[in-house]
């Protein structure tokens, strides 16, 4: 699975990606940030996640391509070590929903904001 097309609205705070099986989503840098693949984020092994919170205006400002895999994603909170491989992004894509729903429970249940302190 590899995308055709890959657009950065800074804007919006969107990255747009359209991939070879006809799917195309709009992944916000937020909800990127908080679900990078790195071990910074996920820890090394299941209950090791760092919720991430704060970062409901975080800026995308740099892609970069990591093989033919994926793309490595620079935040501007200075986050720069997840690499996001094609397969994670289109996952990203089909279970936004769920997926953005879980973090935001997550927030609530531990009491944090998106908004940085």
């Amino acid at each position: 699975m590899t995308p055709t097309d890959i657009i950065l609205h800074q804007q919006s705070r969107m990255l747009e990606l359209a991939f070879d099986d006809g799917k195309r989503y709009k992944l916000p840098f937020e909800f990127l940030r908080v679900y990078s693949p790195s071990a910074e984020v996920r820890g090394h092994g299941k209950g090791q996640e760092t919720l991430q919170v704060g970062k409901r205006n975080v800026m995308l400002t740099e892609i970069e391509p990591a093989g033919s895999y994926g793309v490595k994603l620079t935040f501007d909170d200075g986050h720069d070590t997840g690499l996001y491989s094609w397969e994670y992004l289109h996952e990203m894509g089909q279970y936004q929903d769920a997926m953005w729903h879980d973090y935001l429970g997550k927030l609530e249940e531990a009491g944090a904001s998106r908004d940085k302190a």
